[in-house]
């Protein structure tokens, strides 16, 4: 019989026929496919490379779902801004968080904070072939592995940003703005800078100092400044809380800030957050919005607008960063026994980055193969979130204490140490 299969690649465009598939996703399909094997030597997989807490959702949130899903009208279309209910429960948050007061048409709904970064970098781009004519998004490197491939995929050009310890992570903006000239580029065509403090994958958190420097220089070059905020909850010092892009001078003027539930209330697969900030920003953001979804599921904005100013969610993100704050302690000790005494012990997040072996040669997919093939330890190579990740790796330490432990003891086992 004739073969009447198609091959439709080539109906899809040029910039999703070269889109890398996420480097998350890589990573668990070689980890499925190394699992009996490693199940049979005794080192069954243990993840340390998603960024995804572990610990059940607050109980006030199930509760408070389960018991508005009998009303009829919950179920409903809702709409893409989202509910009243859910916009005033973030206006109440951003003020009595971050001291930020926002209007209702400052304010939209999002299906979690990774579709709206999507989005709003897809609206900036204006597709085209000709590379000295494309769009510009200058991204965090080593940054989020998703904002590199969301610009390429809208046709953009994704600027790296460079993190160094050099830098201290906080890089002069106007030396990077050069660079980009001599880099051939056309500054005129920067759309956006996107800041992400606390940082994925580094840990690394920015002062309130530098944070100002970034919305100044925006308002000189009259870019766009999009802060993804999404480990603003992960902290380890009351007295030292990450802060709000919005609560700087001007930042309202040229600043959109995107908040998630997923980090702060292990609540990933409920896919809801916000971003709020520049009037007009949010306006035309939701222009898009509005032709490609009809809302967040309303029973979710009720329980997210509740949980949000409620005792049960502090509490909760009280405990959980007590709880985290442990775990990480403890691995970095382990780590030390093992070799690793220049670790840098993060303020926020639950990120570790750390530098590979130097019989590694900086390659530090190597190292990672190593640690899987080996032990069982999965691991994400730090080149995955951008040139000035060679030779590091980001360890998540989210996992259970026990399992957390058992990744020590196995390092020392299979002589996986730093020198």
């Amino acid at each position: 019989m004739e073969n009447t299969a198609i091959d439709f690649k080539n109906h899809f465009n040029d910039y999703v026929q070269n889109l890398e598939t996420y480097i998350m996703f890589q990573i668990k399909q070689r980890t499925l496919e190394l699992t009996d094997e490693l199940i049979k030597k005794n080192r069954k997989p243990i993840s340390l490379s998603m960024g995804a807490p572990v610990d059940m959702v607050p109980k006030f949130a199930v509760e408070t779902l389960k018991n508005c899903l009998d009303d009829p009208s919950i179920h409903t279309y809702s709409t893409p801004k989202g509910e009243k209910f859910f916009t005033d429960a973030v206006i109440e948050r951003m003020k009595s968080r971050f001291n930020v007061n926002l209007k209702p048409d400052e304010v939209f709904s999002l299906i979690g904070s990774k579709e709206g970064i999507a989005n709003i970098i897809r609206e900036l781009i204006n597709p085209t072939s000709d590379i000295k004519n494309k769009d510009i998004i200058m991204v965090p490197d080593p940054g989020y592995a998703s904002y590199g491939e969301m610009v390429k995929v809208s046709g953009g050009v994704a600027y790296g940003v460079p993190l160094t310890r050099e830098n201290r992570y906080m890089p002069d903006m106007e030396l990077v703005l050069e660079n980009l000239k001599k880099d051939g580029l056309n500054p005129k065509k920067i759309k956006a800078l996107v800041i992400n403090y606390p940082n994925n994958p580094l840990g690394a958190v920015a002062t309130k100092e530098y944070l100002q420097s970034c919305v100044d220089f925006c308002l000189k070059h009259r870019i766009m400044l999009i802060s993804d905020n999404a480990y603003s909850e992960i902290y380890f010092d009351e007295n030292d809380k990450p802060i709000s892009i919005l609560e700087l001078k001007g930042a309202k003027d040229v600043a959109v800030e995107f908040h998630s539930f997923s980090k702060p209330y292990a609540m990933t697969g409920w896919r809801i957050g916000w971003v709020c900030g520049n009037k007009q920003i949010v306006s035309m953001f939701g222009k898009l919005k509005s032709t490609i979804d009809t809302g967040v599921f309303k029973a979710l904005q009720l329980t997210g607008a509740k949980l949000l100013n409620s005792k049960e969610g502090e509490e909760y993100i009280h405990n959980a960063n007590r709880k985290l704050k442990a775990k990480i302690d403890n691995f970095i000790r382990g780590l030390k026994e093992l070799g690793w005494q220049d670790i840098e012990t993060p303020k926020a997040t639950f990120y570790l980055w750390i530098k590979i072996p130097a019989r590694y040669k900086e390659d530090a997919r190597a190292f990672c193969k190593d640690l899987l093939e080996k032990s069982g330890i999965v691991a994400v190579p730090g080149d995955a979130f951008g040139v000035n990740g060679k030779g590091y790796v980001r360890l998540s330490i989210v996992d259970s204490p026990e399992n957390l432990d058992a990744v020590i003891a196995r390092m020392k086992q299979d002589g996986h140490t730093f020198n």
